[in-house]
């Protein structure tokens, strides 16, 4: 099933290369994706309506190597993929809070990951634009392997021709774009579900506490996993058995944050394009250097602050519908008004 999900990936990122320059005109001239800002919102809308950040991500740097999306455009379109996609996880708790649930136990630890992405990822922003203006870091290129490119090729050409005649160009992209969600869905079944037995969380239960240790943890589960929703999933139950409290997880999702684009770096090899590689890597080292920075000099306000204002949101149904509604407007006006 590994094999299978890895190729519909490679599969997927051929047809939305290949598709994406069909949809030059529209995401140049009809949605005006090509500005930072509206590509930010842009990225943000597109992961609400597909419900992943990963695919979104990926059609940012099909976009870029098409030429519809500058450097700057791309770094933000995937800084919007990855605030977006947190919105599911907090939709579901939210559907769960108009049942009768309780709010601060349905959506309690989906408002502390938004929370905790939206903070590091705005104000890795500017450090990630900048970094795509240092010559020295835009020089950073993996190596490229011609072989394995040769290979890739005689594979998936032919299926991507025999599609081509049976599509339109923007519909290579669709299709692209649903074999890419696919493969996602289906590598998430790969990774075995992880259990933790009370005696193994008692050897660590002091390592909780240490907010290195856990942002490191977090970063290793997700590398692993490939996948944040796995990473962040494991936090739920033993948050719900007292083994671990909201307050010991920010480190963890800063960590799980950060190697989360791992499947953006490898979609970014594939399509071969240096720029989608350098971008992709400004995203994943300005958003280390911003956790790097809170947690060796400002931690504890930042924790109380992410703490209080997700206290805030789950106090009344009224705070919380403000809350909702400011994530849902806020990337609306970035692309039809900003």
């Amino acid at each position: 099933l590994f094999v299978f999900s890895l190729f519909l990936f490679i599969l997927a990122i051929t047809l939305m290369k290949d598709g994406a320059r069909s949809l030059v005109p529209l995401v140049r001239g009809t949605l005006h994706a090509a500005d930072p800002w509206r590509s930010l919102g842009f990225g943000w809308l597109f992961a609400y309506v597909v419900m992943s950040g990963s695919p979104v991500a990926a059609a940012a740097l099909t976009f870029l190597d098409a030429g519809a999306l500058s450097l700057d455009a791309t770094f933000t379109m995937i800084t919007g993929s990855r605030l977006g996609a947190n919105f599911t996880v907090i939709f579901l708790g939210f559907l769960y809070v108009l049942r009768g649930r309780s709010r601060a136990a349905s959506l309690g630890m989906g408002l502390l990951s938004f929370m905790v992405t939206a903070t590091t990822y705005t104000a890795a922003l500017a450090v990630g634009l900048l970094l795509l203006r240092a010559p020295w870091f835009t020089s950073i290129q993996p190596a490229q392997g011609v072989a394995l490119q040769s290979m890739f090729d005689r594979i998936f050409t032919p299926i991507v021709d025999t599609l081509a005649l049976l599509l339109p160009a923007w519909g290579l992209f669709l299709c692209g774009l649903g074999l890419i969600m696919l493969s996602f869905a289906l590598f998430d079944r790969c990774i075995p579900q992880m259990t933790i037995r009370e005696s193994q969380v008692g050897r660590v239960s002091q390592l909780v506490y240490v907010s290195w240790v856990m942002f490191l943890l977090g970063g290793a589960v997700t590398l692993i996993s490939m996948s944040v929703s796995v990473s962040l999933g494991i936090l739920v139950p033993l948050s719900s058995r007292g083994f671990i409290r909201r307050e010991t997880v920010i480190p963890y999702i800063m960590g799980a944050n950060i190697t989360t684009v791992i499947d953006t770096l490898l979609a970014a090899v594939l399509i071969g394009n240096p720029a989608g590689f350098t971008v992709v890597l400004a995203e994943m080292m300005s958003v280390l250097s911003v956790s790097i920075l809170i947690l060796a000099t400002s931690y504890r306000p930042y924790q109380r602050a992410m703490l209080a204002s997700m206290q805030w949101c789950t106090a009344s149904n009224r705070n919380l519908g403000v809350f909702m509604g400011l994530i849902l407007a806020i990337p609306i006006v970035l692309v039809f008004v900003m």
